[in-house]
């Protein structure tokens, strides 16, 4: 299969500074087996053929693991320099702002996922509620973002900081900040329902050098992970949803 990549659709996308992809703050998590990117690998399952949507790509790891579990991937990515890699591990690829006009494609998705991208647009209702009018009626969305009332980000509150990060819960280019409460909400504006919603635990293999990441380290991470979809709106590091339209019985068991 070979990959077709669309010109960007905003000029301001391909105007970028010179640099490489091993400058992108964007990890894959793969090796994690409990990351939100092992998390969405899990909840997609097999593709079998099936059209998917990878909305936010970056440098299209993930997209490249969707589709060796069977998905005709199409992947869309703002960034020129991760676009260009993405292009590889995808069947069909746009390079476009999700600020600006979207596509509307000759086909109708069966899945979409959006790994990490709403929480960075100005208006990422009205984006979703755009690409959710081109799935499948009985297709599924795989959605995952922060979770702002995560422990960490109430003790900095606690004493008076609230600090803009490189990367995590405060990342600088995050526009938008949800609650599970306001994510749920935030899927029902776009006339959708969650079938499932789960929470990933802080991502401590990033965090700990791997020197130290032991049978020790391996259980403190189970229990972390643990307590993350146990007590999500406490521990929960990052919500993972998979929702369907309004209305339609999907595979998933639902969460509390």
């Amino acid at each position: 299969m070979t990959s077709t990549t669309r010109q960007p659709q905003n000029a301001d996308v391909a105007e970028q500074p010179t640099r490489s992809v091993a400058d992108s703050p964007y990890q894959f998590k793969r090796s994690d087996a409990y990351s939100s990117h092992s998390v969405i690998l899990r909840l997609a399952g097999q593709g079998g053929g099936r059209q998917l949507l990878d909305v936010g790509a970056a440098h299209g790891y993930l997209a490249g693991a969707l589709r060796s579990q069977g998905f005709q991937v199409t992947g869309i990515e703002a960034d020129s320099v991760l676009g260009e890699e993405a292009a590889k591990h995808c069947d069909e690829f746009l390079l476009l702002d999700l600020d600006g006009p979207l596509p509307r494609f000759d086909k109708r998705f069966d899945v979409m996922v959006f790994g990490d991208v709403l929480e960075h647009l100005k208006d990422p209702a009205a984006v979703l509620r755009e690409f959710v009018g081109q799935l499948q009626d009985d297709g599924e969305v795989i959605i995952s973002l922060p979770n702002v009332a995560n422990l960490y980000v109430r003790l900095n509150l606690l004493f008076g900081r609230f600090d803009y990060q490189d990367r995590g819960l405060l990342d600088r280019t995050h526009l938008h900040f949800f609650t599970r409460k306001s994510f749920r909400q935030f899927m029902s504006d776009a006339g959708l329902e969650a079938a499932t919603l789960t929470a990933t635990p802080i991502p401590l293999t990033i965090v700990v050098p791997r020197k130290y990441q032991g049978p020790v380290f391996a259980a403190v991470h189970a229990a972390s992970a643990w307590l993350a979809r146990t007590w999500q709106t406490l521990f929960g590091y990052q919500f993972v949803a998979v929702a369907r339209k309004a209305g339609r019985r999907g595979s998933h068991a639902a969460t509390t």
